[in-house]
C-alpha cells in the first residue's frame, strides 16, 4: 500500500495526499520519500498540471521521521546514513526549485503544503521546501522541530532553513530548545505563512498554487541578493550573535550533548557558504551525531522504549480498566495535584480530607493551575469550569461510593494510612482499586492493612505532579494483575509514563536518588569542595547537583528518611557520616528551599543565591581535592550500581524502565539514555575496573555487582539491537 495517493482536479491543481497505512499519524521512511519523489517527477512532467498541493489523509499532518529507520541506517554506518540524508536533501530541493529555469527565473510550478494539523520533524521540514505553507486553525496542533530533545537535530534541511528564514537568534528556540507552537504561533514564529480556517484549507492552497508567479516560486536563499538574517558571521552583529549562541549552548548543556554543538557548527558553517553546500554541511553533522553512541541511546530511551512503555508494553492480559470515577485520600500538594491530573483527563474525582477548609484548598489548587493556563492563553474560562466541575472536595467518605479507583495521598505514616484505608475500602466496595501514593513506605507492608492485598498497589507520583511526567507503579506481594493493569490504565489516561516495579523499600527510583544525594553530602563531610561536587554533577549533564536537590526535596525529609531507615536497617545501617551533615544541618534551621536556607542561601522570594558560606566553618575544603574524574565516578556509580541491584534482584523487571524511568524521574544524564544505556556506552569492563578503583579508596559500597561483572568477563552489554531488553 502507497504511502502517498495522488489526484488531479479539472482546474490542473494535483493533491498528493500523505497516508502512512495503519499508523494513526503520518511518519516518514524512505520508501515513502521514493514515492513523494516519483509524484513529484510526475508533477513537474505532466503539462496538464499547473501546481501541488501536498497534504494528509488523517488528522494531522504527520509526527515524523520513523526513528526506526535511523536506527537502520546507523546500522549501515557513516556513509549509510550520510547517502541516506543526501537522497531526503535532493527530494526536498526538487519540491523547492519546483522544475525553474533559474536563468530566466521561469518554468517553476507552485508547490505548497495545506498542513491539517500536528506538524513535527520531517513533518515540518517537508513543508519548509515548499513555497507556501498554510495550517488550519486547529488550536490542539503543534508545529516545530522536537529532534533535539531525542539527542539528534533538525537533519532533512529544517536546521539550514529555519537559520537562513529566520536567522541564528530567532531560530535558536525552535532548534535548540525544540519549542514547539500552535499554528497562530508558528505563524507568528515566521515558520509557516497562513493560517485559514479548516473548512477552507485545501481551497485556499489550491487557489494560490492556481495565482501563484514565478517570483513567489524563488526561495530567499535561492536569490543572488540574499543576505543572512541577523548577519552572518562574517558580519559584526552576526559574530556576536554565534558568540551568544555558542555560549548558550554550553551553558545549558554543560558539553554533554553532542547534538546542541553539532547544530550550531552546521548552523554557523553553513551560513559562511552556498545553500546547497550547507545542506551536504548538516548532512555531515547530522551523520556524526547518529553515529555517536549518545544518540541512539537517546532515541532508544526517550522515543522507542518511552514509546512502548506508554502503549502498555509490560502490562497484564486483562480486559480495559479505564478509570471511570477516582478517590483520592488527602488534599495535600500531592493530593490535589493528582486531582487536578484526572480531572483534567476527564475523569470524575472525589477529593477527601479530614476537613472542608483542606478539602476546599485541595480544589483550589486545581483552579489556581487553570487561571494560570488562562493567563498564557492555553485553557478557555469555558475549559476551567468544565475540569472543575469534575472535583468534588468533602470529607464524606460515603462519597467515595463507586469509585473504581482510590489513590490514598496521606502522611507518610503507617498508621495513618492504615486508618483511612480501612474506611475508604468500607466506603467504596469490594471491587475497587487501592493504591497508595508513597516515596519510601514498602507496599507489602501497607497492604495488610487492607481487606483486599490483590486490589492493593503502589502509584508512586513525583512533584509537581501536573509537571512531572514518569509514574511509578509498585507491585506488592500479593498484588494482582487486575490492580497493575488499572493503575497503567490510569496512567495511560492522565498522559504520562508508567514504570512498574516490584516491592522494596525506596522502590527503584528513591533507591537510586538517595544515594546520589548521600554520595555528594558524604563528599562534602570529606572535605571536598561543595562546588566541585555540584558542577561535577552538572557536567555529568545531571540537572540538579546533590546538594541543590536535597534543598529542594527538604532537607527535613531527608532526616526522617535516615531515620526510618536505620530503625528498619538497624547495624546494616550504611550512612552515619551522612547523617551527621543533614542532622547538623536541620538543627541550623536550614531545611531547605522551603525555608530558604540550606545548602544554598536564597532571597526573600526563593531566588537561589548560591552556596552557604556558613557550610566551610563546620565542613572547610581540603586544599588537596579530588580530581574531577574522581568526583563524577562517585556520583555517577552511587546511582547505576543500585539501578543494577535493583534489576538482579527482581525490583526492575526490564532495563527499558530503569533507563526511562531514571530520566524522567530525577533527570539522570539523558545524553546516556539512562544508567543502563550509560553502562554500554563505556562498556561493562571499564566499568567494573572503576568499580575497583572506587571501592580501593572509598568503600565497599562501590563493589561491582555479579551482574556487571559477569558482562565484563562475556564482553556483553545490556543491550542488543534498539528496543530490546535484557530481564533480570
Amino acid at each position: 500500500m502507497a504511502d502517498f495517493i495522488w489526484d488531479l482536479d479539472a482546474g490542473g491543481v494535483a493533491t498528493i495526499t500523505w497516508d502512512t497505512p495503519g499508523k494513526s499519524m503520518n511518519v516518514m521512511s524512505m520508501a515513502g520519500f521514493a514515492e513523494l519523489d516519483a509524484l513529484i517527477d510526475r508533477a513537474l512532467a505532466d503539462v496538464a498540471v499547473k501546481g501541488v498541493v501536498i497534504t494528509s489523509g488523517k488528522k494531522d499532518f504527520a509526527g515524523g521521521m520513523d526513528l526506526n529507520v535511523l536506527a537502520g541506517m546507523r546500522a549501515g554506518g557513516a556513509r549509510a546514513i550520510f547517502d541516506g540524508v543526501m537522497q531526503m536533501h535532493t527530494v526536498l530541493r526538487k519540491i523547492e526549485l519546483a522544475g525553474m529555469d533559474f536563468r530566466t527565473k521561469k518554468g517553476g510550478k507552485p508547490i505548497v503544503a495545506a498542513l491539517p494539523g500536528t506538524a513535527l520533524g520531517i513533518g515540518l521540514e517537508l513543508p519548509l521546501a515548499t513555497h507556501r505553507i498554510f495550517a488550519a486553525d486547529n488550536p490542539k496542533a503543534k508545529i516545530g522541530l522536537p529532534e533535539i530533545m531525542v539527542g539528534i537535530f533538525p537533519g532533512g534541511g529544517g536546521t539550514t532553513r529555519v537559520s537562513r528564514k529566520l536567522g541564528a537568534m530567532m531560530a535558536a528556540p525552535i532548534l535548540l530548545e525544540g519549542r514547539l507552537s500552535d499554528p497562530k504561533g508558528a505563524k507568528a514564529a515566521g515558520l509557516i505563512d497562513e493560517v485559514v480556517p479548516a473548512d477552507d484549507l485545501i481551497g485556499t492552497a489550491k487557489a494560490w498554487v492556481l495565482a501563484a508567479k514565478d517570483a513567489d516560486l524563488v526561495k530567499p536563499w535561492d536569490d543572488k541578493s540574499y543576505k543572512f538574517p541577523g548577519g552572518a558571521p562574517y558580519h559584526p552583529a552576526g559574530f556576536m550573535t554565534f558568540v551568544g549562541a555558542s555560549a548558550m549552548v554550553n551553558g545549558k548543556t554543560q558539553g554533554v550533548f553532542p547534538a546542541a554543538k553539532a547544530l550550531l557548527s552546521a548552523v554557523y558553517e553553513g551560513s559562511l557558504v552556498p545553500f546547497d553546500q550547507a545542506l551536504k554541511i548538516e548532512a555531515r553533522q547530522f551523520t556524526s551525531v547518529l553515529m555517536n553512541p549518545s544518540s541512539s541511546a537517546m532515541i532508544r530511551s526517550l522515543f522507542i522504549n518511552k514509546e512502548a512503555l506508554e502503549k502498555g508494553a509490560n502490562r497484564p492480559q486483562v480486559a480495559d480498566q479505564s478509570v471511570k470515577r477516582l478517590g483520592v485520600l488527602g488534599a495535600g500538594m500531592m493530593g490535589a495535584g493528582i486531582a487536578y491530573v484526572a480531572a483534567n483527563a476527564g475523569i470524575e474525582v472525589v477529593l477527601i480530607d479530614a476537613t472542608q477548609e483542606a478539602a476546599d484548598r485541595g480544589r483550589a489548587h486545581s483552579e489556581s493551575l487553570l487561571d494560570k493556563g488562562i493567563k498564557r492563553g492555553r485553557v478557555s474560562p469555558a475549559r476551567k469550569d468544565e475540569v472543575l466541575s469534575r472535583i468534588t472536595a468533602t470529607t464524606d467518605y460515603a462519597a467515595l461510593r463507586g469509585v473504581d479507583l482510590i489513590v490514598e495521598a496521606v502522611f507518610e505514616d503507617a498508621k495513618v494510612k492504615a486508618g483511612v484505608t480501612k474506611r475508604a475500602e468500607e466506603a467504596a466496595g469490594e471491587e475497587v482499586i487501592f493504591a497508595t501514593n508513597t516515596s519510601t513506605l514498602p507496599i507489602t507492608g501497607l497492604a495488610a492493612a487492607s481487606a483486599r492485598p490483590g486490589n492493593y498497589i503502589g502509584i508512586h507520583f513525583f512533584s509537581p505532579v501536573d509537571k512531572m511526567m514518569l509514574v511509578e507503579i509498585i507491585r506488592g506481594r500479593k498484588t494482582g494483575d487486575r490492580a497493575v493493569a488499572k493503575a497503567l490504565d490510569f496512567v495511560r489516561q492522565i498522559r504520562k509514563t508508567p514504570i512498574v516495579v516490584n516491592d522494596a523499600r525506596f522502590f527503584y527510583a528513591n533507591r537510586c536518588i538517595i544515594p546520589y544525594i548521600n554520595e555528594g553530602i558524604r563528599m562534602v563531610a570529606e572535605g571536598i569542595a561543595p562546588a566541585l561536587v555540584e558542577n561535577a554533577a552538572k557536567l555529568l549533564g545531571m540537572p540538579l547537583g546533590p546538594l541543590q536537590l536535597v534543598d529542594e526535596t527538604s532537607i527535613e525529609l531527608g532526616v526522617k528518611i535516615a531515620r526510618a531507615t536505620k530503625a528498619a536497617m538497624g547495624a546494616d545501617y550504611p550512612d552515619e557520616a551522612v547523617d551527621r551533615v543533614i542532622f547538623w544541618m536541620a538543627d541550623q534551621g536550614r531545611l531547605g528551599r522551603k525555608t530558604n536556607a540550606g545548602f544554598y542561601d536564597y532571597s526573600d522570594k526563593g531566588e537561589r543565591l548560591g552556596l552557604w558560606e556558613g557550610l566551610a566553618g563546620k565542613y572547610p575544603a581540603d586544599k588537596v581535592q579530588l580530581s574531577l574524574a574522581d568526583v563524577q565516578h562517585r556520583l555517577m556509580m552511587a546511582q547505576v550500581l543500585e539501578a543494577v541491584r535493583a534489576l538482579e534482584e527482581g525490583v526492575l523487571t526490564d532495563i527499558r524502565e530503569g533507563d526511562v524511568g531514571a530520566i524522567l524521574g530525577w533527570g539522570f544524564a539523558p545524553w546516556s539514555g539512562g544508567p543502563f544505556g550509560w553502562l554500554d556506552i563505556i562498556g561493562a569492563a571499564r566499568a567494573v575496573q572503576i568499580c575497583r578503583e572506587l571501592t580501593a579508596q572509598f568503600g565497599h559500597r562501590f563493589e561491582a555487582p555479579a551482574l556487571l561483572r559477569e558482562m565484563a568477563e562475556n564482553g556483553t552489554g545490556f543491550y542488543g539491537q534498539p528496543g530490546e531488553t535484557r530481564a533480570a
